[in-house]
């Protein structure tokens, strides 16, 4: 399975920087992991085959009206994705006013990091960290009980 974890606009903060290279090379003891930064939604509908050409990947865009997930119901969604589903898997984190209406509609699936408002950068280590944290529960690893 190919994992890609997407965000609009660079981030100019370290500690930021550093969390964020943190959490990929540990994602990298578990799946095929890339991260991209793209400068607006139409390069992510791109990426993600959704302007009618390319290839097609499964889009999940991190959006406050999303379905919220336990961490178990996150890896079970990776689990069942990977079990039955050969596209790639793009999770998205978008810029710090949001996704567009269009987007969202063109998603297959919106995540909710729960009720609070986080800040997109932030989001963005967040949602790493819970991907982790998802396949170290399929792999049984013990990173999940201990944290």
């Amino acid at each position: 399975m190919t994992l890609t974890i997407a965000w609009i606009g660079k981030s100019k903060n370290p500690a930021i920087q550093s969390l964020t290279e943190d959490y990929l090379k540990r994602l990298r003891n578990y799946t095929a992991v890339e991260a991209l930064v793209f400068k607006d939604e139409d390069a992510l509908l791109k990426l993600c085959g959704l302007d009618g050409r390319g290839t097609k990947r499964r889009l999940v865009v991190l959006e406050r009206l999303g379905k919220p997930l336990s961490s178990e119901e996150l890896a079970d969604f990776i689990g069942r994705h990977r079990e039955r589903d050969s596209q790639p898997l793009v999770f998205a984190v978008g810029p710090a006013d949001g996704f567009s209406d269009r987007l969202r509609r063109q998603a297959d699936f919106c995540l909710s990091l729960g009720n609070m408002t986080i800040a997109h950068e932030l989001a963005r280590v967040v949602v790493l960290e819970q991907l982790y944290r998802a396949f170290t529960i399929l792999k049984g690893h013990p990173y999940h009980l201990g944290h």
